[in-house]
């Protein structure tokens, strides 16, 4: 069983890492400090997209409109800590 919880708490941690990584390259591609069209850059983007999309999207249509602003990274950034704090706390009362 701790096994298990260690391998949730790394798929956390991962896509909360792929999530920060999608948002600083689509910043970087808007404000052309790097070429979205090279290969290796639209690939990566691309594949981030696909990842990272599907949980991004339900959330941006609850959200009202804030001016170009997306704020829906944040909640699933804090949604990530919310719930590995959850595996922390009762990861113990799993194992018993």
């Amino acid at each position: 069983m701790q096994s298990l919880l260690l391998l949730i708490d790394t798929v956390l941690s991962l896509f909360n890492w792929a999530l920060i990584i999608y948002i600083v390259l689509s910043l970087l591609i808007n404000f052309n400090v790097i070429n979205g069209y090279q290969q290796f850059v639209a690939i990566v983007y691309q594949s981030l997209s696909r990842i990272c999309e599907p949980f991004l999207r339900p959330i941006r249509r609850l959200l009202p409109e804030m001016g170009g602003v997306d704020l829906s990274p944040m909640i699933i950034i804090l949604l990530i800590f919310f719930l590995r704090s959850l595996l922390v706390e009762y990861a113990p009362l799993l194992l018993r």
